[in-house]
């Protein structure tokens, strides 16, 4: 057991690593480390790996690094920034991420998608991209292969609509705060409004992550309300509200990376490490990743997933054009 442990760990952590250095290299600041981390834990499926040998220590990486990860990643959540930003930013997010659960999840239904993975990928396209997946699905009980298939599925269209934000924008005709606010507000991974946003500027750049991280911040209420949901769907007579303590962890470090100073100098080292954990944690899902599943299962998710992006950003684009 330890020794298949130790092998897991050890594939893991190259596949981050990997990953991390990739991420930085052209079309692939696009996809993101985390992503490219899932995609080279598959990639290790090609050696024919005996998978129930490493089962456990798969399921144990994937689960206790993510919230590990997610606790640290709230020290890149400046408070003070978002409330500088003021309440039309949190009241968009609120918006933007309401909206595309709402619509994502219905038209998936329409579509005779399960309701687990609709829920998964709306909260994906809604909030911050895989990471979100990783963070709604402890409070559901969701699947594994439904993970998976909701970050492919996130992952894959955020980089389809930054392409087209960025190909538009000469169409737009928006101010530099407005293409951010966009970019921010619409796009699904965090690396995907930074990507969309430095295409328009500094200024453009700084807005698109304040606004993304707005919709950050709404990770952990977002998870609460989700497994109060999944709670009472499952068990009717014992009704409890979940208590994903990683979240609560998330909140905490965020106060802690932002009202105490000596803290500050370590920040960037302890979001790499986060990002490090996240994609061990997504290798390892990688790893365990069934394709059959993907098969039979991705294209009606995928398709109410993209009609629902773009209901999103055409709304955000009519608020930008409103309010900003």
């Amino acid at each position: 057991m330890k020794k298949n442990f130790l092998i897991t760990l050890i594939l893991t952590f190259v596949c981050s690593i990997l990953a991390k250095y990739i991420s930085t290299i052209g079309f692939f600041k696009l996809i993101g480390h985390l992503v490219l981390a899932m995609l080279l834990g598959m990639g290790l499926q090609l050696f024919k790996m005996h998978k129930e040998e490493y089962k456990s220590s798969l399921a144990y990486i994937s689960n206790k690094f993510l919230r590990l990860g997610i606790i640290l990643l709230g020290f890149k959540l400046n408070i003070t920034i978002l409330k500088a930003s003021g309440i039309k930013s949190i009241l968009l997010a609120a918006f933007a991420i309401t909206f595309t659960i709402v619509v994502v999840y219905n038209i998936a239904k329409l579509f005779k998608v399960d309701e687990k993975l609709a829920l998964l990928c709306a909260c994906g396209c809604g909030i911050c991209g895989a990471a979100a997946v990783m963070g709604v699905s402890p409070s559901m009980n969701a699947d594994k292969d439904d993970t998976i298939l909701s970050v492919a599925v996130v992952c894959i269209l955020g980089t389809i609509f930054t392409l087209i934000i960025v190909s538009l924008k000469p169409f737009f005709y928006l101010t530099d705060i407005q293409y951010g606010v966009l970019s921010g507000a619409s796009l699904h991974e965090i690396a995907h409004a930074v990507a969309a946003g430095a295409s328009g500027g500094e200024v453009s750049l700084d807005i698109a992550l304040v606004t993304k991280l707005s919709r950050v911040l709404l990770l952990a209420p977002v998870a609460i309300i989700v497994g109060l949901i999944s709670n009472k769907k499952n068990n009717t007579k014992e009704l409890r509200v979940p208590l994903p303590l990683f979240m609560l962890g998330f909140i905490l470090t965020s106060i802690i990376g932002t009202y105490y100073q000596p803290i500050q100098i370590y920040v960037t080292k302890l979001v790499d490490i986060a990002y490090i954990l996240l994609a061990m944690a997504m290798a390892a899902l990688g790893l365990n990743v069934n394709f059959s599943v993907i098969k039979q299962r991705g294209k009606n998710i995928f398709i109410s997933a993209f009609i629902g992006s773009t209901l999103l950003l055409i709304a955000i684009f009519i608020c930008v054009k409103l309010f900003f």
